[in-house]
């Protein structure tokens, strides 16, 4: 079998399992997706319809849904305003939940007039999301503050950093419980009970706390290279650990739960988190929930505290805090340091390259100090893991540009042996013995690359910091795609493709080829092109096509991510070149420079 014949099979194989992956997901994955949406929407239409017939009639009453939020937010009863520079909302004083929250420093698109992003939603709007806490005491007479407790406002109009607020509620058996709840000048709730007995007997309680999330939206946990869903670091006998639970994973195995002292635990999505902090030296017993309800899936992160006796005439207190906001690395640094928090940082979805990721970060917040843009930051990365790659590529593109001037010498082996590839090899590492060329070193700058390509991609994936960054021009958010496409001839057509019926996902997504991508794909194919060119015939058609595909894909990529790429090629163009029109190797520049001084002359 000719030599090149495994190559051609190899390729082959590829083209055609790509051919089918893109198959099963239009034809088969995206109509499933769309039937799962719609038996969802249809049973959420059929739970908030009630009973079907009279023998359903003692079933609990169905919860009927509103989209409208000041319906919502009046069905709930009296309310607490909350106002602070980052977050407006409200909680109701029907269980003193916080369940109406929105982060004004941030708008849901990069439209102007966009509103601001919502966190949390009240009860009986489609999935409402909140947190309350509240005291266990199955025993105590009278009861203890829970979900649907009326507490009464005491003290305070308006929830804000220089005002805080206090709640009072009597069980009419000799407790009174009182809640003191402030808020700092970021995203920190903290809640202070504190539960006097004036009864004749003991009482057993025990604090909690709990977020809850009715049901998960559409656009979350779709993301592989993202973790979104339950999250927490506890502490098992003075060592810490981490746990991640995606929405899939959580279905399979409801009840996950943690003994720690101290620790966090709590939801997050990509850019928001809402986490349950209790003191650092409390005992805790944590529980990652998923319970079936009529109307949805409610998935719940709880903390139940250490139990309290309180003797008669005696009162104690406890403290419970609550983030909700936008996950910045230095907010979560800064309630790392003041509340000796363990890993807080890491809410933040880093990956597994974090030893590269949070580095690479750091470099661009200081350039962005510098420049004042993320764009202008990103190239500066750029140029220092080139410089810092200096050494190591300089000695490859040597190698590189020594193999290309030895292309004739090679011809002349496979003339000579043309029907012997054993010989052809043999004598060909026998050349490259002579002139002192190692065959591999081309590939060691693209290895190292690889990581730091993955770590740059995850930090402008995953960081609030770079969300609605804009560089210049069209491109108003390095996070997102560029979103200029051909098939509307670049915003000159009035036209969306992405609104085009079952090609539309792919028109704007994999097809969309924009400016960037064009851009990024004209810098891969030069620098291919200064490479030396592979031996097999076949294997110098797929390197000439792969420039192509790339464009493709990278298409889908953040801009941020192909500013880095595209520049990177560059700085490698220019090493490239030098090194090879010092040793007089043929490249592609100093041929095109050759043809212009014919042209003209």
């Amino acid at each position: 079998m000719p030599p090149h014949d495994n190559s051609r099979n190899t390729i082959l194989f590829v083209v055609i399992a790509g051919i089918m992956l893109l198959a099963y997901s239009f034809f088969v994955m995206e109509p499933q997706a769309k039937a799962r949406k719609a038996a969802q929407q249809a049973a959420v239409e059929q739970a908030a319809a009630g009973p079907a017939s009279a023998a359903t009639t003692a079933a609990p009453p169905a919860i009927v849904f509103t989209d409208d939020r000041t319906v919502a937010l009046a069905r709930g009863g009296a309310r607490v305003p909350i106002q602070t520079g980052t977050v407006t909302g409200s909680l109701t004083l029907v269980g003193a939940r916080i369940d109406d929250l929105f982060l004004t420093r941030y708008q849901e698109t990069n439209d102007e007039g966009s509103p601001p992003v919502e966190l949390f939603r009240p009860e009986g709007m489609r999935h409402a999301y909140q947190a309350q806490f509240g005291w266990n005491g199955p025993n105590v007479t009278g009861g203890v503050p829970g979900p649907t407790t009326p507490w009464r406002l005491t003290e305070g109009t308006t929830l804000t950093p220089a005002t805080p607020v206090t709640l009072t509620w009597d069980n009419g058996a000799g407790l009174r419980f009182t809640r003191r709840i402030s808020i700092d000048d970021q995203y920190l709730f903290t809640v202070t009970d504190t539960v006097a007995n004036f009864s004749a007997q003991p009482i057993t309680i025990a604090p909690w706390g709990r977020i809850e999330r009715q049901g998960v939206p559409d656009d979350l946990g779709r993301q592989q290279v993202l973790h979104e869903g339950g999250i927490g670091t506890f502490s098992t006998d003075g060592k810490y650990t981490t746990q991640q639970l995606k929405y899939q994973a959580w279905a399979k195995k409801p009840v996950q739960e943690h003994t720690s002292v101290g620790g966090w635990m709590g939801i997050t999505d990509k850019y928001w988190l809402a986490a349950l902090i209790p003191q650092q030296d409390e005992h805790i017993e944590a529980a990652f929930r998923v319970t079936d309800a009529a109307h949805a899936e409610i998935h719940s992160a709880t903390m139940l505290g250490e139990t309290h006796t309180i003797a008669p005439g005696r009162q104690i207190t406890e403290t419970q805090r609550l983030f909700a906001g936008a996950k910045r690395n230095e907010i979560l640094a800064g309630y790392e340091k003041s509340l000796d928090l363990p890993r807080f940082v890491y809410a933040i979805d880093w990956g597994f390259l974090f030893f590269l990721t949070r580095p690479i970060f750091w470099l661009v917040e200081l350039y962005y100090g510098w420049f004042g843009n993320f764009g202008l930051a990103i190239l500066g990365l750029t140029l220092t893991v080139r410089l810092f790659m200096f050494p190591l590529a300089n000695k490859s593109y040597e190698s590189m540009s020594k193999m290309r001037t030895l292309q004739p010498k090679m011809e002349e082996l496979k003339k000579k042996h043309p029907d012997d590839p054993a010989k052809q090899q043999q004598e060909l590492m026998a050349l490259y013995q002579k002139e002192k060329i190692n065959p591999l070193a081309g590939c060691l700058p693209l290895l190292l690359q690889i990581p730091v390509f993955y770590a740059v991609y995850k930090m402008l994936f995953v960081t609030i910091e770079m969300r609605h960054q804009p560089f210049f021009g069209w491109i108003r958010d390095l996070s997102a795609a560029d979103p200029s496409m051909i098939w509307n001839l670049y915003g000159l057509i009035p036209w969306d493709p992405a609104s085009t019926p079952l090609i539309g996902t792919y028109l704007a997504g994999t097809f969309a080829l924009s400016i960037l991508a064009i851009f990024y794909g004209l810098t891969m194919w030069l620098q291919m092109a200064m490479s030396p060119p592979a031996p097999d015939p076949m294997q110098r058609k797929i390197f000439a096509f792969m420039p192509i595909v790339f464009t493709f894909i990278m298409a889908t990529f953040p801009a941020g991510l192909l500013i880095y790429w595209a520049w990177s090629n560059i700085l490698t163009i220019i090493q490239q070149y030098v090194i090879m029109h010092r040793l007089k190797a043929e490249n592609p520049i100093d041929t095109f420079i050759e043809r212009l001084k014919k042209a003209k002359a």
